[in-house]
């Protein structure tokens, strides 16, 4: 099993005060840590014009950023918001960025959740699904053939003749492609177009456990055009994650945290996003029921037991663990140290090189 770290770029408007420029130094620090640390990837989101929730405008820019500091985690897009960018463009900028970090990059993409976003670029809310969809072709088009001649209802692009899609990814036929995942036409497009699956940090283990075998069934129908990218078949599960020595102290160090962000996903904020991957959830639930089957939290033998669990039902292949910023850094980074220590080594052949890190 792999393992990654989401990064939101979430500012704690409590200790990072408006306009809250200093949570990008602060998630670059933890960024830099994770790469010591031995996780696998760092997976960053594009986010706009809310403190409740990331600040990233251009997830491309950092990645590059952080390709220049690190030196072997990944750096994984989680997500660029399909339908609020142009293909091309996204084309361009991954091949781009998996040059500049020497092969260490990987494409995920998403139709978008949050209202506001799509109202700020001028784009239709409804219709991100539909615009999603027509975008996906045509950007494993740009990936495969370097050149394309599209003119749809969405997009119109033309590079052809003698241009062509500059410049070339390092990594070939092109980056690791996922796509996110929480219904069941999103997931079928993912498994029927080849893109490797990432699913929600809210979504019950039996939910996770359907849409993965959904996810699979779908893959079959995967078009041999297709079935080179090098994410096809990598389901990477997003979680809520906090370790401490004991369940008590887990519990004591999150809940308000935790329950606190749980709060503004059921808020207007998310567009029902909350309900849509929760399997019919209409009311916040308490930490221990949380606990049970979403988040982990608690001590690592604890959280070794959930994950033992969780991979035996679904199959995960990587873990994208994920934290809010209420905890504090000192206590995230903890949290994360323990982790590394006393977690991955038990889902891993490579403790060893994780324990020399």
């Amino acid at each position: 099993m792999e393992f990654g770290i989401l990064f939101t770029s979430h500012p704690n408007t409590e200790t990072e005060p408006y306009p809250h420029r200093a949570v990008h130094a602060r998630v670059t620090q933890e960024v830099l840590r994770a790469d010591a640390l031995g996780f696998d990837y760092a997976w960053v989101a594009e986010h706009h014009f809310s403190n409740q929730y990331g600040i990233m405008p251009d997830v491309f820019v950092y990645a590059a950023y952080l390709a220049a500091l690190t030196k072997r985690i990944k750096i994984g897009t989680a997500v660029v918001t399909l339908p609020l960018a142009n293909p091309l463009r996204v084309a361009e900028n991954a091949a781009f960025v998996d040059i500049l970090s020497n092969g260490r990059f990987a494409l995920g993409l998403g139709s978008g959740y949050r209202q506001y976003e799509f109202e700020g670029f001028g784009i239709d809310f409804e219709a991100r699904r539909d615009i999603q969809e027509e975008a996906l072709p045509l950007l494993m088009e740009l990936f495969r053939r370097k050149r394309v001649d599209h003119q749809g209802k969405h997009f119109h692009v033309k590079v052809d003749g003698e241009y062509e899609l500059f410049p070339h990814a390092q990594q070939q036929p092109h980056p690791p492609i996922l796509l996110a995942g929480a219904t069941d036409r999103s997931i079928a497009v993912a498994g029927r177009m080849g893109f490797g699956l990432m699913l929600s940090t809210w979504t019950p283990f039996e939910g996770l456990a359907r849409q993965v075998k959904h996810y699979r069934q779908a893959l079959e129908e995967t078009p041999a055009e297709l079935r080179a990218n090098p994410a096809r078949g990598h389901v990477d599960i997003a979680r809520w994650v906090y370790v401490a020595e004991t369940d008590a102290k887990a519990k004591a160090e999150s809940e308000a945290g935790i329950l606190r962000h749980q709060s503004h996903f059921f808020s207007g904020h998310t567009s029902g996003y909350l309900g849509t991957v929760g399997t019919g959830a209409s009311a916040g639930r308490d930490y221990d029921t949380l606990a049970r089957d979403i988040i982990l939290h608690g001590s690592p033998k604890t959280v070794v037991e959930k994950l033992q669990r969780l991979q035996h039902m679904t199959g995960v292949s990587s873990l994208m663990l994920h934290y809010p910023p209420w905890y504090g850094i000192d206590k995230a980074m903890a949290s994360l140290e323990l982790f590394a220590a006393e977690v991955m080594p038990k889902f891993t052949g490579a403790a060893a090189a994780r324990a020399s890190a």
